[in-house]
């Protein structure tokens, strides 16, 4: 039997032992790409038959650095880092996972996120234990009875970020989504509204949507410049969605309360990045998907792509269709 190489643009995850279990019959080769490597002379050393990738980018470069690829998997639901168009150029299959269950997991990081910022946890944390006491005070905190959320995607995700608000008191669901019909809207207790409303009216705006040229900077600065200063923003969706500059200024203009944000528009974050100066932020690392439980299936999932393509037959979330 001949090996086939799968290349793993990472990072990516501690092991490959799930995905090694699910192509077993045929006799992978599992390598991991590391970060500070070179993708395209890595790719081109390796000719692999399948590529999976979390968030590095997958360009017309590497792809063309790999005679005998046939399929590119991404963990996840995202594929704006994969060039969809030289794939399709090349007859690659492109998969995603859009339905690896990580909805638990991602709305109750927007709830994590969102009460760390309005309690000012990281803050306090920080200032205990620097020795500092009786400081409850010295910032202000607002009240928030029957508070609105704003949800900008009404997905499984934002659905489920709105049921979480709702049991911590917040009294309104606001959402903005093209896609959502009335029916659902009703079902599902959310007054529908355009994106200026949203922006002025709610105490906290949560990100659910995806990463598209029509919503780059879908939060830009004219719309949060329409944000009261008690606002909070929420981010755990993906990065471009927010013009992350323009909120960094506001926030150290005190014109925005504060912000939870897991997703930015380069990743890892640099450290120059003025959010990191900016007051009342928690950040996490593209982290709100992740539990024990998601990993092995999204790994199993993303695998299963491949293995699809190996068997002949096309995958089943496949991303870049030609007829």
């Amino acid at each position: 039997m001949s090996v086939n190489t799968i290349a793993v643009l990472e990072p990516g995850y501690q092991d490959y032992i799930t995905e090694t279990e699910v192509l077993s019959k045929h006799n992978p080769n599992i390598v991991a790409v590391g970060a500070a490597a070179d993708a395209a002379h890595s790719l081109r050393q390796l000719d692999p038959v399948a590529i999976l990738v979390r968030d590095r980018r997958v360009t017309a470069t590497e792809i063309t650095s790999c005679p005998n690829l046939r399929v590119i998997a991404r963990y996840g639901v995202g594929v704006d880092n994969v060039d969809l168009k030289a794939a399709t150029a090349y007859r690659i299959f492109v998969a995603n996972v859009p339905d690896y269950g990580a909805e638990e997991e991602v709305s109750e990081h927007a709830l994590a996120l969102y009460l760390s910022v309005q309690r000012r946890i990281p803050s306090r944390n920080n200032e205990v234990r620097q020795g500092k006491w009786n400081i409850g005070q010295q910032a202000p905190i607002p009240y928030r009875e029957n508070a609105i959320l704003g949800v900008i995607g009404c997905g499984k995700i934002g659905l489920g970020t709105a049921q979480k608000f709702r049991g911590i008191g917040f009294g309104e669901v606001l959402g903005f989504d093209p896609y959502f019909s009335a029916d659902a809207a009703t079902a599902n207790r959310i007054r529908m509204t355009d994106l200026d409303n949203l922006c002025k009216s709610a105490d906290v705006v949560s990100l659910h949507t995806p990463y598209t040229r029509e919503t780059h900077h879908i939060l830009n600065r004219e719309r949060l410049e329409l944000m009261r200063p008690s606002s909070i923003i929420i981010n755990v969706s993906r990065g471009g969605l927010v013009d992350e500059i323009a909120l960094s200024q506001l926030l150290c203009e005190g014109k925005i309360y504060g912000a939870g944000i897991d997703v930015f528009e380069q990743e890892p974050l640099e450290l120059s990045h003025p959010i990191l100066k900016s007051p009342n932020v928690v950040l996490s690392d593209h982290t709100a998907w992740y539990s024990e439980r998601s990993v092995k299936v999204l790994q199993r999932s993303a695998a299963g792509e491949i293995e699809r393509v190996l068997n002949g037959a096309t995958p089943k979330n496949w991303v870049n269709q030609w007829s």
